[in-house]
């Protein structure tokens, strides 16, 4: 299993995913989900990728090959804004499809993919998208919140660290160590990629102290009174 999650605020956008890949009592194996596509100053992109790393793995290939080609072809170099970067990396993504999902199925593999693509073109505002396995899409928008609009990337990167630690702790295939990005709305660059092991002193205080404060609150929360009143269903 993989965990990615992303916010888009009106400062920028906030990428976190994990890294491990296969995971068991003595297997453990790790591989980076986020690309990252940028010419400062012009776009920059990050792609965030979960499900079979066979696919996903020659998916991000192929749209790297198509941007070094030179050929006139589509990439993610030439697309105009990012909605036609999420159609394209949806087209890139059927064509794998096309390629592989017949072989796949005969040895009894489904064809699993998720990704999620953000990041900024020109003057356009940020943007960020959920490319599902056939190469649709769906995008972001503020009639959708997660957290608020305004929220600040330094306490949004402190949100997706939360969300990490409680995926962590309740799943043994998502693990450390994990990728967190930051881009700055209208810098048209990376502001921060950060790797983040075990041995991280923010991420570990994270962890113990959300788990402290998690403590607290359920202590704080009233017993149930079903016992007390005799009540039964």
């Amino acid at each position: 299993m993989t965990y990615c999650v992303s916010m888009l605020l009106d400062a920028g956008m906030v990428f976190l995913s994990d890294s491990r890949t296969n995971a068991g009592v003595d297997h453990i194996n790790t591989f980076r989900k986020t690309s990252i596509f940028q010419r400062p100053g012009e776009r920059v992109l990050v792609l965030m990728s979960s499900g079979n790393l066979a696919i996903t793995q020659q998916l991000v290939s192929m749209l790297r090959e198509a941007m070094a080609a030179q050929d006139g072809r589509e990439n993610l170099w030439s697309v105009p804004n990012m909605f036609e970067a999420a159609r394209h990396v949806g087209e890139m993504l059927r064509e794998v499809h096309r390629r592989d999902a017949e072989a796949l199925k005969n040895f009894g593999i489904d064809f699993t993919a998720a990704l999620i693509l953000g990041g900024q073109i020109g003057t356009e505002q940020p943007r960020l998208f959920h490319i599902y396995a056939a190469g649709n899409f769906i995008e972001a928008t503020p009639d959708t919140p997660v957290v608020k609009r305004y929220t600040s990337l330094d306490e949004a990167a402190k949100l997706a660290l939360i969300s990490m630690d409680s995926t962590i702790r309740s799943n043994l295939s998502v693990g450390v160590p994990l990728d967190l990005t930051i881009l700055k709305t209208n810098e048209l660059k990376i502001a921060s990629h950060i790797s983040i092991d075990a041995k991280n002193e923010y991420f570990a205080m994270i962890r113990n102290r959300w788990s402290e404060a998690l403590g607290h609150a359920f202590d704080e929360l009233p017993n149930p009174d079903w016992l007390d009143s005799g009540e039964q269903s």
